[in-house]
């Protein structure tokens, strides 16, 4: 596998996780009854993104290991 080819398989990865991994452990304005004027009920209370960023790089890393793993050793040809 090319470099280039690497770095465009993971950066689709890593934005296909994104949407996997962003609600978890998110609790909602509604759930802890602080819902902010002019903000809708299901809005994060605290986002905390530099914990999502983090978890996402480690899981899309995890799968793309595996991908590298399926097109190096022929698993999957290309």
């Amino acid at each position: 596998m090319s470099f280039t080819l690497s770095v465009a398989v993971y950066f689709i990865i890593w934005w296909t996780v994104l949407f996997a991994v962003l609600p978890i452990g998110v609790r909602t304005q509604g759930e802890d009854d602080s819902v902010v004027a002019g903000t809708p009920a299901s809005a994060p209370t605290a986002p905390r993104l530099l914990r999502v960023v983090a978890l996402n790089t480690l899981v899309a890393s995890v799968v793309f290991a595996g991908v590298w793993l399926a097109i190096t050793y022929r698993l999957v040809p290309v």
